[in-house]
């Protein structure tokens, strides 16, 4: 009898993982047969990979104003539909987001209007994204942290490595990254659905040359409606680079709580001689880019 009872907490074990997942599909199949009357986002965080995305996504949680995707207890950041996912649908999409009447209640509840959004740091990157944003989300305001591209290339490629997904040094993979990425970019434009690892997870110089990507969405948007903003200046100073954040939102400030840096991995540097050789290689595609933009970045 003992031992029937010593069984019942690892059969309730077993049985925790089907029930969840149970419970998440059934959720979301709710969220898309409701899908009507769910607005999409408000604004788009769509990059760059570890630019600090996650930490700003964070500290917007933080704002009364500021819903969460659904569930909310699963914390979801973005749910990459406008990259990988769009094969799912826009219902399933549209299932992610709050309903009107939920809006209203808030709205009513907090004193003002509230804002739902999508943070999947592939869209900016991704060929496809920016096309497909502007025309199911055209309305949204967009926004990007825009990280020295030296430094943002090598937190990519160790963000890999605690992953597992990179065997190669960081000088081998910049090596052969050319390779790995040839042909990629225009099958992902030529084949519906198609997904390439390479292309999100090996393209650590390629997601650092904003200017081969940025035009696609500041073509698409209305330029007072897209946010560029250094992601120095949010690790420097987080309540004022969430400061111009909310007032983009069209949402009062509000005092961070939590300046926790997200998804940071204090890690080796990359050795001097590859910092160099980096440096050499975007010198002239920054200064393109701060005079294309307007903008000053202290990359140095």
């Amino acid at each position: 009898m003992s031992g029937a009872v010593a069984t019942r907490p690892r059969q309730a074990a077993r049985l925790s993982g089907p029930v969840r997942s149970g419970a998440k599909r059934s959720l979301r199949l709710y969220g898309e047969l409701t899908a009507g009357l769910r607005p999409g986002p408000d604004f788009l965080i769509i990059g760059a990979k570890r630019g600090g995305t996650t930490s700003l996504w964070n500290y917007l949680q933080e704002h009364p104003l500021v819903l969460p995707l659904l569930p909310a207890r699963q914390r979801i950041k973005g749910p990459h539909f406008f990259d990988s996912n769009f094969q799912l649908g826009m219902r399933w999409y549209r299932s992610h987001f709050p309903t009107s009447a939920w809006r209203r209640a808030l709205e009513r509840r907090g004193g003002g209007p509230v804002v739902a959004g999508d943070a999947s740091p592939y869209y900016l990157f991704h060929p496809l994204a920016a096309e497909r944003a502007a025309e199911l989300a055209g309305d949204s305001k967009v926004i990007a942290l825009l990280r020295d591209p030296v430094e943002r290339a090598f937190s990519h490629y160790k963000e890999r490595m605690r992953h597992g997904a990179e065997p190669l040094s960081f000088e081998e993979a910049l090596e052969a990254e050319p390779e790995r990425l040839a042909g990629e970019a225009e099958r992902i434009v030529a084949e519906p659905g198609y997904s390439s690892f390479a292309h999100e997870h090996h393209s650590y110089v390629a997601q650092s040359r904003y200017l081969d990507m940025l035009p696609a969405w500041l073509e698409r948007f209305p330029r007072e409606r897209v946010l560029l903003l250094p992601s120095e200046d949010l690790y420097a100073d987080p309540q004022a680079t969430l400061d111009r954040v909310t007032a983009f939102l069209g949402l009062p400030g509000r005092r961070l709580r939590d300046r926790t840096k997200h998804n940071y991995h204090p890690a080796a540097d990359m050795l001097p001689s590859t910092r160099q050789h980096l440096r050499g290689l975007f010198a002239e595609h920054n200064r393109e880019l701060s005079e294309r933009l307007g903008m000053r970045f202290d990359w140095t």
